[in-house]
């Protein structure tokens, strides 16, 4: 009878905790460190954990989460559940681990407002992922925008950080952000990993003003392009692989990530407060010269 009462507390602390759902963007500085695999794996991961997981794929092709998973069908119509033509759960495509997928290619997001975004961002799932793909002045779309938390993906070569910096640069001019997480990929030890985002931090801090925080690492496994080959998620395919754990791990931390404002009520904050002090630069001093 206790067990029984203490797993009704814990469902009704649950239930009034919550929130609505946690939106993640994921993206990274350049296609080949490794985005799509930490959205598909990460989904995955916090599915195994009992959570209700939607995906939104922004890409299209060989870099989609569709085509990472072997082609999976009827991942649904963005618009249509956009403009309350469908229900969210008809749309979808279901994996069989148990996460949900909506295709969201950038005609099928374009235009809508982020009240209309919301039918989407707001409904049943617990942690919604969003494979996000930057525009070709690497920019976010209004739908990522909407995300609580942007996870910029890099890897430890020299190059991958070197664009990952620079996506930031670009991502904190275009969208006034000033704070992102940062997930080190194919690391050979978790020294190396926080002495990269270490490095990446004090760079970000002194250049750009912007604050990093530390989501972890993905140890380097010669099984994940195995389980690719197999259109599997590692996670699932060979679940006690040194990455397998990592992102467990990840998708457990990531529950108990504080939850922010979405970025895009941030970037009408920063807006504001930009034109506003531009004002008051702009008009005479009450104080003698």
């Amino acid at each position: 009878m206790d067990k029984v009462v203490s797993d009704q507390a814990e469902g009704l602390r649950r239930l009034l905790a919550r929130s609505g759902s946690r939106v993640v963007a994921v993206t990274g500085g350049s296609t080949s460190v490794g985005c799509t695999t930490t959205v598909v794996n990460l989904a995955a991961a916090l599915a195994e954990q009992g959570k209700d997981v939607l995906v939104i794929d922004e890409c299209l092709g060989d870099h989609s989460v569709s085509a990472m998973l072997g082609g999976m069908r009827g991942a649904g119509n963005f618009a249509a559940v956009v403009r309350g033509e469908m229900p969210l759960d008809a749309a979808v495509a279901r994996h069989p681990l148990g996460f949900a997928v909506l295709s969201a290619p950038r005609g099928n997001r374009e235009g809508y407002s982020a009240a209309q975004l919301s039918v989407v961002l707001e409904g049943p799932a617990d942690v919604v992922l969003i494979d996000a793909q930057l525009d070709r002045l690497g920019q976010l779309s209004a739908l990522a925008m909407q995300a609580h938390d942007l996870m910029i993906v890099t890897r430890m070569a020299a190059q991958a950080i070197t664009d990952a910096y620079a996506c930031m640069k670009r991502l904190h001019y275009a969208h006034g952000i000033g704070q992102f997480r940062v997930l080190v990929n194919h690391v050979q030890s978790v020294t190396d990993a926080h002495t990269a985002f270490e490095n990446l931090a004090g760079v970000a801090g002194r250049y750009l003003t912007v604050s990093l925080d530390d989501a972890g690492c993905i140890a380097a496994d010669p099984r994940m392009a195995r389980a690719l080959e197999l259109s599997r998620c590692v996670v699932d395919a060979f679940p006690s692989t040194p990455a397998a754990r990592d992102y467990r791990h990840l998708a457990a931390e990531l529950q108990y990530w504080p939850m922010r404002p979405a970025m895009s009520s941030r970037h009408h904050w920063v807006a504001q407060t930009t034109v506003t002090a531009a004002q008051h630069a702009d008009q005479p001093s009450a104080q003698p010269a």
